[in-house]
């Protein structure tokens, strides 16, 4: 399987694709700001799709705030839930249906079996190496079990996950690490398409999103990288065209933590509370992508014409100590 790139005359069309489940943090900001400067830097079309497909996590509160935060920070877009647009629905939760469907084919195509592994099961289970983010490799233990062995399984209380069975290498050419090549175990081996308690798996859902949305730019954080063969195995079984990707450095704190939930000083929020400008963030987020002189203050508009590839750095990019303090002197 290899990726590649869409038609050079079709317009690009890229996507923001936070889910709900918190606020956003800088570690956020920073890959949403370098997917919006792709897109626009090419003229293209930017969606925003809200990735709720969690019912457990997933709250509407933050979906509202996600777009208050982003509008804060000078980041727009041309479809989204707010706005609708050719491809709607932009919420997963509105797209369940669509998801099922597909489900089916796969089956049909006998692409797919159901899996009994409990999650202890799972963790205790051998596993090939692999790539850090893409969890331990699933051994195929539930592949070729027989109609009385399932039955055996559900009499026990057992209900089943649905894998999607694949094999060999992935190649795809990343606009920022250039030729990546990936084995199936690699990428962590059969994975789920629709969990034990029936919620859609994440690489069906975004799979299927950006086919149906027509996206053909997905810019997002280099630990999604292991889940890209697993997605483009999805888009070939459907022969669907396969998007551009580029796979953008992880922010880390001053410790090299990866920024996440738990940095709530560092959410957008928080830092619009303190008096920290949004000019002074995507200044800020600019400089760390080699776009721009240590501290200037910039709408994200400002930035397009010196956005290129080139000038990404490839590697983890780590913040200073006490950045809330750096912030507030860039004006």
């Amino acid at each position: 399987m290899k990726s590649f790139a869409p038609n050079p005359e079709t317009p690009v069309r890229g996507r923001l694709a936070p889910s709900p489940t918190g606020h956003l943090h800088l570690g956020n900001a920073w890959s949403f700001l370098l997917c919006w400067l792709a897109v626009r830097s090419a003229g293209g079309r930017l969606v925003l799709r809200m990735e709720d497909i969690d019912p457990e996590r997933s709250r509407p509160y933050f979906a509202e705030e996600i777009m208050r935060d982003l509008a804060w920070l000078g980041l727009d877009w041309d479809e989204g839930p707010d706005l609708g647009g050719p491809y709607a629905p932009y919420t997963q939760q509105e797209r369940l249906e669509r998801y099922a469907e597909v489900i089916e084919a796969l089956t049909r195509l006998g692409r797919t079996y159901p899996c009994y592994c409990t999650r202890k099961e799972l963790r205790t289970m051998a596993s090939a190496p692999h790539l850090e983010d893409a969890g331990p490799v699933y051994p195929g233990t539930c592949l070729g079990l027989d109609v009385a062995a399932c039955r055996e399984r559900e009499a026990e209380g057992r209900r089943p996950a649905l894998r999607l069975h694949g094999a060999g290498e992935t190649r795809f050419d990343d606009l920022l690490h250039g030729e990546v090549r990936l084995d199936w175990a690699q990428c962590g081996g059969d994975f789920p398409l629709r969990r034990s308690d029936g919620v859609i798996s994440y690489q069906l859902a975004v799979a299927l999103d950006d086919m149906d949305q027509a996206i053909n730019l997905v810019v997002r954080g280099a630990d999604i990288l292991p889940c890209t063969p697993r997605q483009i195995f999805i888009f070939d079984l459907l022969q669907a065209p396969v998007p551009r990707y580029a796979h953008v450095p992880l922010l880390f704190d001053h410790e090299g933590v990866r920024l996440a939930k738990r940095h709530q000083s560092l959410e957008l929020r928080a830092l619009r509370e303190t008096g920290i400008s949004p000019r002074a963030v995507a200044g800020y987020l600019g400089h760390l992508a080699g776009l721009l002189p240590e501290g200037v203050a910039v709408a994200p508009a400002e930035i397009i014409s010196e956005f290129e590839w080139e000038k990404i750095p490839q590697g983890p990019v780590v913040l200073q100590d006490q950045v809330e303090i750096v912030l507030k002197g860039i004006l």
